[in-house]
Parts: C-alpha cells; sequence; structure tokens
C-alpha cells in the first residue's frame, strides 16, 4: 500500500512538471535581439510579356514615361512616337531585407499592378532597384512573376479567381547593400521582449543568469525595463554561441488579464488569468413578428362595385422570461462555465462581457476590435 502511494505521489510530481514544461517558452520565441530587425524595400518596375492584359497608355500615363525611358536607355528613341502596346505593366515591387543580409543573398519579392492592367499572368519583371528607407538602393529585382490568379471577360459575362494583378517571384532579387547593424564580440546585448512585460523580463535575465552562473560563473544579464533585458557576453564564448545557447533556455512569459472581442466575426478571447467579481446577469430579447395578409375584397354581381385588395396586418411580439444568473469566475475554466451556463450567442455574450466591464466586475482589460 505504501508502494502504491509512492507511485501516485511520485507520478503526480511527473503530470505537475509537465504541466509547468508545457507552459514555458524557448526565449528565442518570445523574444529578438535589439538592432536585428527586417527592413522594408521597394521599386517602381515594368511588367513585360503580357497578353495584351497590360497598361493602357492613354489612361497610365507614367507607364508609357517609364517606358520611353527605359528605352532612352539602351539607345532606342521613341519620345515621339505614341505607344500603344498592351503588353507593358507599370508595377511596385516590395521585399523584406533580414538583417545580415549580405550581398547577393536572393530574396523573394512581390509584384503589385499600378495602372489599368488586368491580369500580370505571364509577364517578366525588367531589372528594378529596390530602395530603403535611407534611400539607398541595396536590392535588384528581375524574372518571372507567378500569379496564383486569373480572369477572363466576355461581351455579357466575366470571370475572376484570386487576385490576377499580383504576383511574387520566388528568389527574384539579389542584395547588392547589406542591411545596416552588426553583429559580433564586444559591446552589451539587448534582448527585446515581443510583448512587453516586467514580470516576463525578469524571468528572463533570472533564467540567464542561473545558466551563466553553472557555466560561465558570471552574472551576464539585467532587466532594464519592461522590454529590454541587458547581456555581457562572457569573454571565454563568441557572441553567436552565445546567443544560440540562451535561446533554447525555457521561461513561463505572464500574460496580462486580457478579454478580445470582435462583434463583427462574434470572436471572443478570454485570457486564463481573466477574472470576473461576483455579480447577477440576465439577458433576454423582444421578438416582434410582422405578417402581412392581403386579402380581395369582391362586390356583389350587378351592384357597380369594383374588385379591390384590402391590407390585413397582424403584429405579435413575444419576450423570453429573464432569469437572474450569479456568475463569478475565479479561474478561466468557471469562468467559461458560468458563460456557457447562461446559453448565449457570441453576440450574447460579447454584450454581457460589455456590460460586466461597465460595472466594474470584470477585472481585466476590454479590448474590442
Amino acid at each position: 500500500m505504501r508502494r502504491l502511494a509512492i507511485a501516485l505521489l511520485a507520478a503526480a510530481a511527473l503530470l505537475g512538471a509537465a504541466g509547468a514544461a508545457a507552459a514555458a517558452v524557448r526565449i528565442k520565441d518570445i523574444a529578438t535581439l535589439g538592432g536585428m530587425r527586417d527592413n522594408q524595400l521597394v521599386g517602381y518596375g515594368l511588367v513585360v510579356g503580357l497578353l495584351g492584359t497590360g497598361d493602357t497608355m492613354r489612361n497610365a500615363p507614367f507607364t508609357e514615361q517609364a517606358v520611353q525611358s527605359m528605352l532612352d536607355r539602351m539607345g532606342v528613341n521613341v519620345r515621339n512616337i505614341p505607344l500603344r502596346n498592351r503588353n507593358v505593366a507599370a508595377v511596385i515591387v516590395t521585399a523584406q531585407l533580414p538583417p545580415l543580409a549580405g550581398r547577393g543573398q536572393p530574396l523573394d519579392v512581390t509584384v503589385s499592378s499600378l495602372g489599368d492592367s488586368t491580369s500580370l499572368l505571364g509577364g517578366t519583371l525588367i531589372m528594378t532597384p529596390l530602395m530603403g528607407g535611407d534611400g539607398q538602393t541595396h536590392a535588384v529585382a528581375q524574372g518571372a512573376v507567378s500569379v496564383s490568379g486569373s480572369s477572363a471577360a466576355g461581351a455579357a459575362e466575366s470571370y475572376s479567381q484570386g487576385v490576377p494583378t499580383a504576383g511574387r517571384i520566388a528568389n527574384g532579387a539579389i542584395v547588392e547593400r547589406e542591411a545596416p547593424g552588426a553583429f559580433g564580440p564586444g559591446g552589451a546585448l539587448v534582448l527585446e521582449l515581443k510583448n512587453p512585460d516586467f514580470k516576463t523580463a525578469v524571468r528572463v535575465a533570472d533564467a540567464i543568469n542561473g545558466f551563466t552562473r553553472t557555466r560561465f560563473h558570471v552574472h551576464a544579464a539585467h532587466e532594464e525595463d519592461l522590454r529590454r533585458v541587458t547581456l555581457l557576453c562572457p569573454p571565454s564564448v563568441g557572441a553567436a554561441r552565445f546567443m544560440a545557447e540562451i535561446g533554447d533556455l525555457t521561461v513561463e512569459p505572464d500574460v496580462p488579464a486580457r478579454v478580445v472581442i470582435d462583434e463583427r466575426t462574434g470572436t471572443v478571447v478570454i485570457g486564463e488569468d481573466v477574472q470576473i467579481s461576483t455579480v447577477a446577469v440576465t439577458h433576454g430579447s423582444l421578438t416582434v413578428r410582422i405578417t402581412e395578409s392581403p386579402q380581395v375584397s369582391q362586390p356583389a354581381p350587378l351592384s357597380g362595385g369594383r374588385t379591390q385588395v384590402v391590407p390585413s396586418t397582424s403584429i405579435s411580439s413575444t419576450e423570453p422570461k429573464g432569469t437572474l444568473n450569479i456568475l463569478r469566475g475565479t479561474t478561466l475554466k468557471t469562468l467559461v462555465n458560468g458563460l456557457n451556463q447562461i446559453g448565449l450567442k457570441p453576440s450574447g455574450i460579447i454584450a454581457i462581457l460589455q456590460a460586466i466591464k461597465s460595472a466594474g466586475a470584470l477585472q481585466a482589460e476590454l479590448v474590442a476590435q
């Protein structure tokens, strides 16, 4: 009997540890290294080779100007010649430049029509410089545009699937200038939390210090505020290896008590720490039904009267009985069970949560989208 009790206690301890481990996440998933961010690139270019689905030069004069400038650079003078071709489209090209991207690294780009082109299917993007926010050219894009949508039109009917005026080019750009920022030995490293919180920052610093005291016998982390944790790389290890090792450390992030509602889609998301003080709630709806039953008035024969339609309207209203329900949630499960006992649709739950917040009984932040 004693062995059975010990086994049950051990199983309970294992289940508790598994539950705690399931709630913990890696530091690399909740924080990023300061300065290591993506940079947005944008450029203006031309897509050629379209099958009569390009821009109309009369409606998109910028396309004609771009074609003339491109041909001038190639030694072809068409300044005084009106262009009427429909196989060229002006596009905006966008891309994301990852941190520490080196010269020659390929990037995926997105191509979007700027004029009145109906489809970019089958087109090829001509060499387009991509500039960053600093006005410098960081990459050059070129290649065949891949479009997932399609469209067709006739005299009396049209067909469209997806968005044929936008597409992508996989590995369509090549980095020509390295992204700003540096990573290497020397200086302090800064971890920036994706969801800023004081408690989470302290837990991250404690987890890193516990690891570095055991491994390197130094105190390497210090929380600055709710968003940043400063790191000092030990001299016996490189910065890249140090970040790789602490990135796999697990912590349990603190989640704020928050309720998010979206009345358009009827979505309700309730955080784990949301609590509701004891309140009495009732919710009912009034239903009004209007029925039109027109009747035909037929006069007697030879009476000189006319046959007419006489309107007849019937109005009835029903309102279900409202019962007060005691609602209190000290845990997420208790709160959900209390809301389910009332038996409401999502719109009713949203209305009740808003009313409870107005009454001061919802101990959480209510976010309406």
